[in-house]
């Protein structure tokens, strides 16, 4: 028993001593703010959150909406390429980038759209184009489905809203995993958020050090672990769609390799909107507007500014 006894208190303080060893500590907002932001960064007060976003260029406004665990960053290229004919706004949502938490851990579809709409009151925007990959895409359509008045074109890239039978990436099993969740706000290494953006990319060596410690970094802003981890637990809503939605021009651009929502989720977007223009990328995954973002870019914008899509591919039934 004396030997069971010492046995125990070994492995309680071994584990003790591995919690403490791969404790990750948050990185001071401050610092992340010197880093991630520039000459164009601006914030304002929404939903009792300080929202960082961008307003850039003239013309008719296009909003971009990232994904889970991304930031305003991932549609640099894309506003580069636009606002010399739109007017470009983005914004970290809030559980990620530098806006943070909110207040209450509201982050269903319904609230975010909301947030959109306030941050375009603040703006003085009355109506829009408006673009969103991943969790972004599903907060584009609730906020087109809310506010069909204010909503003139939609581009769903790599969008969620339907289940998949492909089943949950590794990294949000992790977030919804009992204890290991719980561990999540202390515990963050680098390999696991290197591991997401490989299985989010198609071509690995458009990987770069700096990509991948932008994620990694901002995730590390005070609250944004919890935030992240409450998200993932967020109650799922399959996509509902109203008829007076469907009126607007839809353009769908999927990446065929896509390993978190696989690219045969376009026909239960098709089933829903037919008259939608589709485009398949055969060299890109889960983020085709960061990964091949030129292209994407040159056919948005075509498709933005009511030209003809010329390499337009209608999804195979």
């Amino acid at each position: 028993m004396r030997y069971l006894f010492y046995i125990i208190i070994f492995i309680i303080v071994a584990f003790g001593v591995l919690l403490f060893a791969l404790n990750t500590p948050d990185i001071p907002l401050e610092d992340l703010k010197k880093k991630y932001t520039n000459e164009e960064s601006e914030f304002t007060e929404l939903m009792d959150m300080d929202v960082h976003f961008r307003d850039e260029g003239q013309g008719m406004a296009l909003v971009l909406i990232h994904g889970t665990a991304s930031s305003l960053h991932t549609w640099d290229i894309w506003t580069e390429e636009m606002k010399d004919s739109l007017r470009v706004l983005r914004l970290d949502l809030p559980a990620f980038g530098l806006t943070g938490p909110h207040p209450s851990h509201d982050y269903s579809l319904d609230t975010y759209a909301d947030l959109v709409a306030e941050f375009l009151d603040s703006r003085g925007v009355d109506s829009c184009y408006i673009a969103g990959n991943s969790l972004g895409g599903g907060i584009a359509r609730k906020f087109a489905e809310k506010y069909p008045e204010r909503t003139k074109k939609l581009i769903l890239v790599d969008p969620g809203g339907y289940r998949s039978n492909k089943g949950l990436p590794f990294a949000f099993k992790l977030g919804r995993t009992p204890i290991v969740k719980n561990l999540i706000s202390s515990i963050t290494p680098l390999f696991l958020y290197e591991n997401s953006i490989k299985e989010v990319y198609h071509d690995d060596s458009k990987i770069t050090d700096e990509l991948l410690m932008r994620y990694y970094e901002l995730s590390l802003a005070p609250g944004n672990r919890d935030a992240l981890v409450a998200r993932m637990n967020q109650e799922y809503k399959p996509a509902a769609w109203k008829e007076n939605f469907l009126q607007i021009p839809v353009l769908i651009m999927w990446g065929k390799t896509d390993a978190w929502i696989p690219v045969t989720m376009v026909d239960s977007f098709m089933e829903d909107i037919p008259a939608a223009e589709v485009m398949i990328y055969e060299n890109a995954g889960h983020v085709p507007m960061e990964e091949i973002p030129y292209e994407t870019a040159e056919d948005a914008r075509e498709f933005l500014l009511g030209k003809k899509l010329e390499k337009l591919s209608r999804y195979p039934k």
